[in-house]
């Protein structure tokens, strides 16, 4: 296999770029009960972002494009790997990814049920994309995703890219390889490859970001930022039919205003 399109990015970014979860709140539970919280969600203006370091409030590349997102999240995974693909295809390397924390086990008071983020992973792999989630295992499935968000914050502070790198790459391993990334094994493993320490500022700070996220009217995992708009899971379509199965399906629309709204084009 040839080089992801996020690790070949992070190899080529300019090095001035280096200096410096999809389930909703409370639609977890629509969804079960067969409500379509997603579908109608369309975009928002949201003012321009400061120009502070990463820990204040942004980034510091020229171009960026804020996530908040649960790292557990399956719509988040395609929805990431969907941008970063568009990304590598346009040669954009000044556009870089700032993964904040929205940890759906806080939101929605409980932790996400293995079986249900299965259910989703079939649907999403049948329907959308059958390229991902080859080595999905739902018995390795985490017991919580703090300590993964935590190691992406920690990551975000030695620099956006490796904390982009980071970030993909917890999914990756969740996803692609059937690892549990509440292991303190794997993110040791991790964070070793990166070169990233933690501590409890970083769990700190995942708190911290969700409670950011509450401020600026987060909708769900993943809920997107570029400069002057906001846009919800703008891959996918989620919804039940009307005997409750769920049905996931691309939102070509959506997508095409994401990427316009991130690449102009």
């Amino acid at each position: 296999m040839g080089t992801p399109p996020w690790l070949a990015w992070t190899q080529r970014a300019p090095r001035a770029l280096g200096r410096r979860h999809c389930l909703l709140t409370g639609p977890l539970a629509d969804l079960r009960r067969g409500r379509d919280a997603r579908l109608g969600t369309g975009t928002v203006s949201v003012s321009v972002l400061d120009d502070s370091s990463p820990q204040e409030g942004t980034m510091t590349s020229s171009t960026q494009v804020e996530v908040f997102a649960d790292v557990l999240c399956p719509f988040t995974h395609v929805g990431l790997r969907r941008l970063v693909e568009r990304r590598e295809s346009l040669g954009r390397t000044d556009v870089g990814l700032w993964v904040r924390s929205w940890p759906l086990e806080v939101v929605n008071g409980h932790p996400l049920d293995a079986a249900f983020i299965a259910e989703e992973v079939l649907e999403i792999r049948e329907q959308v994309a059958p390229d991902l989630f080859a080595g999905f295992d739902p018995e390795a499935w985490p017991a919580t995703a703090i300590p993964a968000l935590a190691l992406a914050v920690a990551a975000y502070r030695v620099s956006p890219i490796t904390g982009e790198a980071v970030s993909l790459e917890l999914r990756h391993r969740l996803f692609e390889r059937g690892e549990d990334i509440s292991d303190a094994d794997v993110l040791a493993e991790v964070s070793g490859a990166y070169g990233v320490e933690t501590s409890d500022d970083d769990v700190i700070g995942v708190h911290r970001e969700h409670a950011e996220g509450v401020k600026r009217k987060v909708t769900g995992s993943p809920h997107f930022f570029t400069a002057h708009q906001s846009f919800f899971c703008p891959v996918l379509k989620v919804g039940r039919d009307e005997d409750g199965a769920l049905r996931v399906r691309p939102d070509h629309e959506g997508f095409d205003q994401f990427m316009e709204a991130c690449f102009g084009i």
